[in-house]
């Protein structure tokens, strides 16, 4: 079964208000099994425009994903993260597929 990920891009106007954000989504990730694979780390932007940080978040499989997403304790975080930061998220399975060569 593939993986599932939460990759997201977000702009933070209130670090200090975005600290109660990381401190509760950490119980959702915990209950859920999230490990994060990219959690803004140095980076150069070659095409586009995106936002300042980059997060990828990576569950057992995309039900997983959805339900951490879905649940209360992701709920009662994302009213926080909503108030010191603006996000872009997705939930997209991974690709257990052929791969090139």
């Amino acid at each position: 079964m593939a993986k599932g990920y939460w990759i997201a891009h977000v702009d933070v106007s209130d670090p200090e208000a975005y600290k109660a954000y990381v401190a509760a989504n950490a119980v959702a990730f915990a209950k859920y099994g999230g490990r994060f694979l990219v959690r803004n780390g140095e980076r150069q932007m070659r095409e586009g425009a995106l936002r300042a940080r980059h997060v990828v978040i990576e569950f057992k499989d995309y039900a997983t994903a959805l339900a951490c997403y879905d649940s209360p304790e992701y709920s009662a975080a994302a009213m926080l993260r909503a108030e010191a930061s603006k996000c872009d998220l997705v939930v997209i399975e991974g690709y257990e597929g052929p791969q090139p060569g």
